[in-house]
């Protein structure tokens, strides 16, 4: 079993696994775009976490779970992405391995008609949800930091989640 992450799960996956490769998706983009109440958010001040939206390709983390191991994995995702996040559905999809593989992979992609799917906000609009945003699992702008940070450790290019990074930064004086 292959699991993509594109999220969270480039930096923290959780599970263990017996290979972790880059992997491109296309006809995705990553993007801040999933409002969250839970993780990163809380109700009545809500955060956002990355959805993919339509888009040429998305860059992530492949990981290949052990044949032993994918029922425990594919609870403990389930529990993880799903559960307080009605969002996203699971679906199968085609990755290209940093390697030239190709492989079928499990990944978690937003509901595009799911009211919590926001694919179309302003980066003024992402910033006011983000900053005072904070959950279970800590600040909202922690998580971008985060998520920047493992995008910048793919060494890819993606001025949007750039463009938010930055804003954080610049409106915290620092």
């Amino acid at each position: 079993m292959w699991v993509f992450g594109y999220g969270s799960l480039m930096w923290r996956p959780g599970f263990d696994f017996d290979e972790r490769r880059r992997a491109t998706l296309t006809g995705f983009t990553r993007a801040f775009c999933v409002r969250t109440i839970h993780h990163r958010g809380a109700p009545g001040r809500p955060g956002l976490v990355m959805g993919l939206k339509p888009g040429v390709r998305c860059v992530g983390m492949a990981y290949r779970v052990g044949a032993a191991d994918t029922d425990a994995v594919s609870d403990y995702l389930r529990k993880r992405e799903l559960n307080h996040y009605p969002v996203y559905r699971e679906a199968s999809v085609d990755l290209v391995l940093e390697d030239g593989r190709p492989v079928q992979a499990t990944t978690y992609l937003p509901r595009m008609d799911h009211p919590d799917y926001l694919p179309d906000l302003t980066l003024e609009e992402q910033l006011a949800i983000i900053r005072p945003a904070r959950g279970i699992s800590g600040t909202n702008p922690d998580y971008v930091r985060s998520a920047v940070e493992a995008v910048r450790a793919l060494d890819l290019d993606e001025p949007a989640l750039e463009a938010v990074a930055m804003a954080l930064v610049q409106g915290d004086g620092t």
